[in-house]
């Protein structure tokens, strides 16, 4: 049986312990844990990494500590637009949504997406349309609203500022950057891998913007062949980047491991770029890795041979 792995992430970005409450370090601790073991048990169950990253995301999606799902920020006009993508690695199948608003878990709909429709990206009404024809549930706007995520879009609603996500003070707004997507990767015990990624976005975002976590390639990717990979960051330079396949282009053509890959890709592509944030993930041996360039990047790890570590700082 192959070894088995799942490692997670809940943002990245200017994440410094003098910052953090005991208490709130504490909470974040024990939501990632909380996330790591949902998608565990699917793997100790001999489940799918599809599977077990769905799992593993839904976790956070329904923890208001995260920027997706239930603790998305809010955009310009007061509302929330969520994106979220999923990616098979053992046949390269794929789901996307983007600008979806009121479905609970848009990684959910990501993978219904991929399993029950001709398509691999839907977006906006469209894309909820597709959630009620599949029975995926959906919630009014007060479940996605929190006094926390609401004081935050106040301190910017009136100004062109965006702001990238947990920043509690005006001056620090601009200085301060946190970026808050959530995702997964996860080897299997039968060696497939699998990827997801889910956001909702940037504070007081315009215009329906988009980041790399829907974009297959940018913010996800997965390929038996190579690596599954989720990334948290500034989604604009990780699209132009096309920073999760081209970790998967570095092992495929250049045979380099994936700490290696995941390394150029995170701490001198990214890096030329301006490019902030980080990325997780597995090889089909369970091999995993977790990298970042920011000062810190919720994290966490849990495989088959014991190993169970939750990392926030650098």
């Amino acid at each position: 049986m192959n070894p088995f792995t799942i490692t997670i992430h809940g943002g990245a970005g200017t994440i410094l312990k003098e910052d953090m409450t005991p208490e709130l370090e504490q909470a974040y601790s024990t939501a990632l844990q909380d996330a790591l073991d949902a998608g565990y048990a699917v793997l100790a169950n001999k489940g799918a990494a599809v599977d077990a990253v769905e799992q593993a995301v839904k976790s956070l999606e329904n923890n208001v500590l995260f920027n997706a799902g239930r603790g998305s920020v809010f955009t310009k006009k007061g509302e929330h637009e969520m994106d979220a993508s999923i990616m098979d690695g053992s046949n390269l199948m794929a789901g996307a949504v983007a600008s979806v608003r009121n479905v609970v878990n848009p990684i959910e709909l990501a993978k219904a997406v991929m399993l029950k429709s001709d398509h691999v990206f839907l977006s906006g009404n469209g894309a909820v349309d597709f959630a009620l024809q599949q029975g995926i549930a959906l919630a009014g706007d007060e479940y996605f609203y929190t006094q926390f995520r609401y004081d935050q879009w106040k301190l910017v609603r009136d100004s062109n500022t965006t702001s990238l996500d947990h920043n509690t003070k005006v001056d620090t707004l601009m200085k301060d950057k946190k970026f808050g997507t959530v995702g997964a990767a996860a080897c299997d015990a039968f060696g497939n891998i699998a990827a997801a990624t889910s956001t909702g976005g940037m504070t007081n975002k315009k215009y329906n913007r988009i980041g790399d976590t829907p974009v297959i390639g940018s913010g996800t990717y997965a390929n038996n062949n190579t690596c599954a990979i989720s990334c948290t960051g500034h989604g604009e330079l990780f699209i132009r980047a096309v920073a999760a396949y081209d970790v998967s282009c570095l092992m495929e053509y250049k045979g380099l491991s994936l700490h290696e890959a995941m390394n150029i890709v995170v701490n001198d592509k990214l890096v030329k770029i301006n490019g902030e944030g980080g990325m997780i993930g597995v090889d089909a041996q369970g091999n995993y890795a977790m990298l970042f360039n920011s000062a810190g990047m919720y994290r966490g790890v849990k495989n088959s041979v014991g190993l169970n570590e939750i990392g926030i700082y650098k």
